[in-house]
């Protein structure tokens, strides 16, 4: 599987480690930076580009990286279609791609250390989403509600 991935300076670090893990699990990384640890670097940015290449068809999945996590899964979840859940434990990767088909892993890389971020991925791209038409239902209503962006 093709995974964008990136990362701020917070989450540079980290961002490096999963680079490995991903690999080693037999999946493609599309690293979109940060490439080196630039204190004035803006998140948005990567979260544009992996939400640009999972929208485009680059990547199948994403992963964020920011040190709360919460700016880089607000700036993604303006666009319809993407779907970036905060994550801190693997129950919580498995039940955002069952439950809600989340597309986007966002780390919050203050607040778990790398095992932790490892388990977590590996998580989120081993888990379907489940199908189930009242988990349909509501991901069909957030891409319709009237103040999603289309880009």
């Amino acid at each position: 599987m093709h995974i964008a991935i990136g990362a701020d300076h917070r989450g540079f670090t980290l961002k490096q480690a999963l680079l490995q893990e991903l690999a080693s699990l037999g999946h493609t990384a599309h690293d979109v930076g940060a490439f080196q640890e630039e204190a004035g670097d803006d998140y948005t940015v990567y979260a544009q580009s992996v939400v640009a290449a999972i929208k485009n068809g680059e990547a199948s999945l994403g992963v964020l990286i920011c040190g709360s996590g919460e700016g880089m899964a607000m700036e993604a979840n303006r666009t319809v279609g993407i779907r970036a859940a905060v994550v801190w434990r693997p129950e919580v990767a498995i039940t955002s791609r069952q439950h809600n088909d989340a597309n986007i892993l966002v780390l919050p890389a203050d607040y778990v250390d790398e095992g932790v971020a490892r388990e977590c991925l590996a998580a989120f791209v081993a888990t379907s989403f489940s199908g189930e038409e009242r988990y349909s239902r509501r991901i069909l209503a957030m891409d319709q509600h009237p103040h999603s962006q289309t880009t």
